[in-house]
């Protein structure tokens, strides 16, 4: 049995309110089960019947516990850094036990006025039980006037037991200087996966997404899909990698629009290690369809409002 946690509430000031705004897509607030941490500590959180929140004694970080009765309740667990020159690294862990289905909205703003790097590492591991269906949000943000750098490094690993369904929905907005993102999953019998990657990038900027699926049980099967716009002199890595180590499907794909002076490389990898993995991989890069451009244009669109409709529901 876990024991409650006292709740914290707190007073946040405009600009955390304005970044929750922008990472949280379901609306931050303090109630029902959630947990806000600001420039590297806990500001404020709750429980509920169903769902605890510990902090761990050993080392930053929170466990997170989801009982099985839990059925369409969400857990909030952004964070702000609005400090510059602070490296922030936490480490959350996830227990969804068998049945239950959740939906968890994380994300990461960085605001950064002053002149050295901030940085924020989340480290996430997720336990998911039998036939459990877990849906994960999370939303990366940058903004600031400082000279200083914004970087996000995400590391998440999930352990997929029998039947178990995870839906991996990320999102890099805007304002990210640097970003090396590592997934690793690994999938039970039966087990259903689905991630979603959006990404945007701009100025000189970078980003690294590495992924590794391994499909161990019979009948898993994994959804990938990819989609980036790369703007300025930005650069992107995208190295996804499906592993079937048993009887089952894996679909692959990974999308891109190149702009200006960007550089894209997508390395999709596909390792059959069973006679019945059946696993398929797509990549593309280009440009902006000029025809769609000129079809927004009869609309009354500038070239560049032309562009932003176009990359918009690209990345929708």
């Amino acid at each position: 049995m876990i024991e409650k946690e006292e709740s914290k509430v707190a007073d946040i000031d405009q600009v955390t309110e304005s970044i929750l705004e922008k990472i949280d897509g379901e609306g931050f607030r303090q109630e029902g089960a959630y947990n806000l941490r600001y420039n590297g500590y806990s500001l404020c959180h709750g429980d509920t019947r169903n769902i605890k929140i510990k902090r761990k004694e050993d080392r930053q970080g929170i466990d997170v516990y989801i009982s099985g009765e839990t059925k369409g309740e969400q857990v909030h667990i952004p964070v702000v850094v609005a400090a510059s020159g602070i490296t922030d690294q936490v480490y959350n862990d996830f227990y969804i036990e068998e049945g239950a289905q959740v939906t968890i909205v994380a994300g990461c703003g960085i605001h950064n006025s002053g002149c050295n790097d901030s940085r924020h590492d989340g480290i996430h591991t997720f336990h998911v039980g039998p036939n459990a269906n877990v849906r994960y949000e999370e939303k990366h943000y940058g903004e600031g006037e400082g000279t200083g750098a914004r970087i996000l490094n995400p590391v998440t690993k999930i352990i997929m037991e029998k039947d178990s369904v995870f839906t991996l929905d990320t999102a890099q907005i805007k304002g990210v200087d640097s970003t090396k993102r590592e997934t690793e999953v690994v999938m039970g019998e039966g087990a259903k996966l689905f991630v979603i990657e959006k990404l945007m990038t701009h100025d000189r900027q970078s980003a690294v997404s590495n992924m590794d699926i391994y499909l161990d049980g019979a009948g898993s099967s994994a959804q990938i899909t990819s989609r980036s716009v790369a703007r300025g002199e930005s650069s992107q890595i995208f190295h996804p990698k499906a592993i079937g180590n048993a009887l089952c499907h894996a679909h692959v794909q990974c999308d891109s629009i190149i702009m200006d002076k960007a550089q894209v490389c997508s390395i999709p990898e596909i390792d059959a290690k069973h006679v019945d993995a059946a696993i398929i991989h797509e990549a593309a890069i280009g440009r902006i369809n000029s025809e769609q451009l000129v079809k927004l244009n009869t609309f009354g669109l500038s070239e560049e409002e032309a562009e932003a409709v176009i990359i918009e529901n690209f990345l929708a």
